[in-house]
C-alpha cells in the first residue's frame, strides 16, 4: 500500500464470538463490513474467529495487516475473567453440577489464559492471516454497543440504552450521550439480565436461545392476558426501573432457568416448536409484555435526569421491534434511533468508533457495507455456463410487472447489507396485497412456520399514508400500526394478530434502483409497497455471492432471479447444450483454504470479488438441466482467474 493521507491509518473493528464480524474503518468512517457467517455459510458462525471477514476487509482496499493502525476488540479480557469466576462459583452451587463439568473445565482454562495473556489467542489467529500483527486495543463490550447507537444517531444528546444477555459483567447500561462522548449513568450487572430472561422463555418454548427470540416476539401477539402465567412470572421477578430477574437467570449455563419454569408452571419444556397451544402463546405474550414494561419504565425514570427526549438503543434485545415501538410511543420520548446491527455483530462498528474517536459521525443512512459484484462479470459467467438470461430494456418495469402477476423474485443488487435484515440488496420480493404471497413464500421459499409475518419495503414518501405515526424507518427495526384503511393493500405484510408491520422505508438517494422498482410497482397496482424478506432458505445465512443466489434460486420456489442487470426465469426453455459434470466441490467452510493467500481481490474500481469461498457438495442425485447449469455456474462464477 502507498502512503496513507487520511487523519487515521485504516483500522479494523472485529468481534469473534457468536455472530462474528469485521468492519474496516478509514478516518472514523466504516467503509466495508461483513459478518463471518456470509463467508463460511454457517448461520451465526458461533464461536468462530472472523478470519474470512478480516481478510475481506483487507482485500477491499488491497491492504495487509501491517497497513493497519490498530485492531479494536469490543471486550475487555480482564473484565471477562471476573464473570468467568462468577460462572464457576455460581454453577458449583447448582444441583446436578456433574453434568456441567466439561463446561466448567473449559471456563477454568479460558480464565487462566485470559489472565496470563489477555490477547494472545487473538494475536495467534491474526498471525495466520499475516504479520506483523498490529496493536490490539481492548474495549468495553457495552461501551462499544453504546458508541454504535449514539455516534451514528444524529443526536447531539440522548439517553442511550444498551441491553443484551451479558457483556463482560454488564447486561443493561444506561448512558448519557453528549457532544463530549458517553457517560455511564446506571449499570445492571449479570445475571440480572433482560436478555437472559427472554432467552430462557425462548428456550422453554422449544427454540434455541440467542436464535429464536424473534420468533417468540412474533408469537406474542397471538397470546392473551393470562392471570396465572403473569402471577407466576411476577412472583419470580421484580419489574420496573429497579428490575431484578436473577431468581430466574442465576446459575447461568446449568439449565437452571428452564428447570425453574418447569417447576413453577408444572409443565415441561416444549420439544417441538412447530405448533403452539394457547397457553404457550399466552406465555410469549406475557414475557413480551413484561420486557416492554421494564424497558419503558427505565426510559421514563432516567430520561428526565439526562435532560433529553432522544433515545438511542443497541444490544441484542434492541432487535425486538415490538419493544422499540413501545419505547418510541413512551410519552417522554421525542425521537428514537435503533442501531440496525444491534446484536453483537454490530460491536465491530462500535469498536471502530470508540477506537478512532472521530470528532463527528454522519447520521447513519444505510448499512450497505458488504461486497458487490460487477454486472459485466456476472454476464460473462452466465454466458460461459450457458445459462439463459434476459437483459430487459426497462428492468424495474419488467420486474414490477412480474411481481404484480404474482411472481416470487430473488433480488440481488449492489453492496450487501451488514446485519440481519435484507434491505433491497439481497432480498426476496413478492406482491404484498394477498395472503397467497405470504403463504407461498413461507411454504415454498423460506420453509418456515406459516404463522410468522413478513415485513414490507415502501417508498418513504408513502410512510405517512400507510403507517400510523408514519416516519422514516430505513432499517426494518421499528414496528408500526398500519392505517386501517390501507390494511387490505398490505395483507401479506401485516401481523394478523395485532395489525402491525415492521417496514423499511426507501429513499431514492439510498437505493435508486430499489426505489424505482417500488415506483413502477405503484404505477401498476397503486401500491408503493413490496413484501421483502431476506434472500436465504430456512436456517441459512443471507446469500452473499451471485453463485449462492443462483443455487438458492434453483433450490427454492422462486420464479425470477434478478442479478444486477440480468433476469433468470425458471419458465425459460432449458438449454440443450448441457453435459454431465462432477458437482462435488470444495466445502465453503474449509478454513485452511480461507486462510490461504487466495483471497478476494478488489478490481481497479474497488469492487469486491469473492475468491475465498468454495461451494458445498450437492446431493448425489441425477442432474436435471437446471441442476447442471447451476453446478457449472457454482464451479466457475466468482473464482479468481
Amino acid at each position: 500500500m502507498g502512503d496513507y493521507t487520511l487523519a487515521f491509518k485504516p483500522a479494523i473493528g472485529l468481534y469473534g464470538q457468536h455472530d462474528p464480524s469485521a468492519v474496516l474503518f478509514e478516518d472514523g468512517t466504516p467503509v466495508f463490513g461483513i459478518e463471518e457467517e456470509r463467508l463460511t455459510r454457517q448461520k451465526h458462525a458461533p464461536e468462530t474467529f472472523p478470519t474470512n471477514a478480516i481478510t475481506a476487509c483487507l482485500d477491499y482496499r488491497d491492504l495487509e495487516l501491517a497497513d493497519l493502525d490498530e485492531i479494536y476488540l469490543p471486550y475487555d479480557p480482564q473484565l471477562r475473567s471476573r464473570i468467568r469466576s462468577h460462572y464457576i462459583s455460581d454453577a458449583l452451587r447448582a444441583p446436578g453440577v456433574t453434568r456441567k463439568l466439561s463446561a466448567l473445565e473449559e471456563t477454568l482454562v479460558s480464565e487462566v489464559q485470559s489472565k496470563v495473556a489477555p490477547t494472545r489467542k487473538i494475536e495467534n489467529r491474526l498471525a495466520e492471516i499475516g504479520t506483523p500483527v498490529p496493536p490490539i486495543e481492548t474495549l468495553s463490550h457495552h461501551r462499544c454497543h453504546a458508541a454504535s447507537a449514539f455516534h451514528p444517531s444524529g443526536f447531539d444528546d440522548a439517553l442511550v440504552m444498551t441491553i443484551d444477555a451479558k457483556g463482560e459483567f454488564d447486561s443493561t447500561v444506561i448512558w448519557r450521550g453528549h457532544q463530549g462522548g458517553l457517560t455511564r449513568v446506571k449499570t445492571y450487572e449479570h445475571p440480572n439480565s433482560l436478555g437472559l430472561f427472554f432467552a430462557i422463555i425462548t428456550e422453554f418454548l422449544g427454540y434455541r436461545m440467542f436464535n429464536g427470540e424473534g420468533k417468540v416476539m412474533g408469537l406474542a401477539p397471538y397470546g392473551e392476558e393470562n392471570p396465572e402465567i403473569e402471577r407466576t412470572l411476577r412472583n419470580l421477578i421484580d419489574t420496573g426501573a429497579a428490575y431484578d430477574v436473577t431468581e430466574l437467570t442465576k446459575r447461568w449455563g446449568t439449565g437452571y432457568g428452564v428447570e425453574r419454569l418447569e417447576k413453577e408452571f408444572g409443565r415441561t419444556q416444549k420439544e417441538d416448536p412447530e405448533s403452539f397451544t394457547q397457553w404457550e402463546k399466552d406465555l410469549a405474550y406475557t414475557a413480551q409484555k413484561i420486557l416492554q414494561e421494564i424497558v419503558t419504565d427505565i426510559v421514563r425514570t432516567y430520561a428526565p435526569g439526562i435532560g433529553s427526549g432522544n433515545v438511542a438503543l443497541a444490544g441484542g434485545v434492541a432487535l425486538n421491534c415490538k419493544l422499540n415501538k413501545a419505547v418510541r410511543e413512551t410519552a417522554v420520548v421525542d425521537d428514537l434511533f435503533v442501531q440496525p446491527v444491534a446484536h453483537d455483530a454490530g460491536l465491530a462498528l462500535g469498536a471502530g468508533w470508540v477506537g478512532q474517536r472521530p470528532s463527528a459521525v454522519e447520521p447513519l443512512s444505510d448499512v450497505y457495507y458488504g461486497p458487490e459484484y460487477d454486472a459485466a462479470e456476472i454476464e460473462s459467467e452466465l454466458q460461459t455456463n450457458k445459462i439463459e438470461y434476459a437483459e430487459p430494456d426497462d428492468l424495474e418495469r419488467y420486474v414490477a410487472e412480474r411481481l404484480a402477476d404474482g411472481a416470487l423474485v430473488g433480488w440481488f443488487q449492489g453492496r450487501m447489507e451488514l446485519g440481519p435484515r435484507a434491505l433491497g440488496a439481497r432480498s426476496i420480493l413478492a406482491d404484498p396485497r394477498t395472503a397467497a404471497s405470504r403463504d407461498r413464500v413461507n411454504r415454498f421459499v423460506k420453509h418456515r412456520e406459516e404463522w410468522r409475518p413478513f415485513a414490507p419495503s415502501m417508498r418513504e414518501e408513502a410512510a405517512a399514508e400507510y403507517l400510523v405515526d408514519g416516519q422514516s424507518a430505513p432499517f426494518m427495526i421499528n414496528s408500526f400500526d398500519v392505517d386501517p384503511e390501507k390494511a387490505d393493500d398490505l395483507t401479506a405484510v401485516v401481523h394478523p394478530a395485532d395489525e402491525t408491520t415492521r417496514p423499511q422505508t426507501v429513499r431514492k438517494d439510498q437505493h435508486p434502483r430499489y426505489h424505482r422498482l417500488l415506483s413502477e410497482f405503484e404505477a401498476i397496482t397503486d401500491v408503493p409497497v413490496l413484501l421483502n424478506t431476506s434472500f436465504n432458505d430456512h436456517g441459512e445465512p443471507i446469500v452473499n455471492t451471485p453463485t449462492e443466489a443462483v443455487k438458492d434460486f434453483y433450490g427454492m420456489g422462486l420464479d425470477v432471479l434478478v442479478l444486477e442487470d440480468y433476469v433468470l426465469e425458471k419458465d425459460a426453455p432449458a438449454t440443450s447444450q448441457t453435459q454431465t459434470i462432477d458437482v462435488t466441490t470444495t466445502s465453503r467452510t474449509d478454513q485452511e483454504g480461507a486462510r490461504s493467500s487466495k483471497r478476494s481481490r478488489a478490481d481497479d474500481s474497488g469492487q469486491q470479488r469473492d475468491t475465498t469461498s468454495g461451494d458445498r457438495p450437492f446431493d448425489e442425485t441425477p442432474a436435471t438441466a437446471d441442476d447442471t447449469v447451476t453446478a457449472r455456474l457454482l464451479s466457475n462464477l466468482g473464482t479468481d482467474r
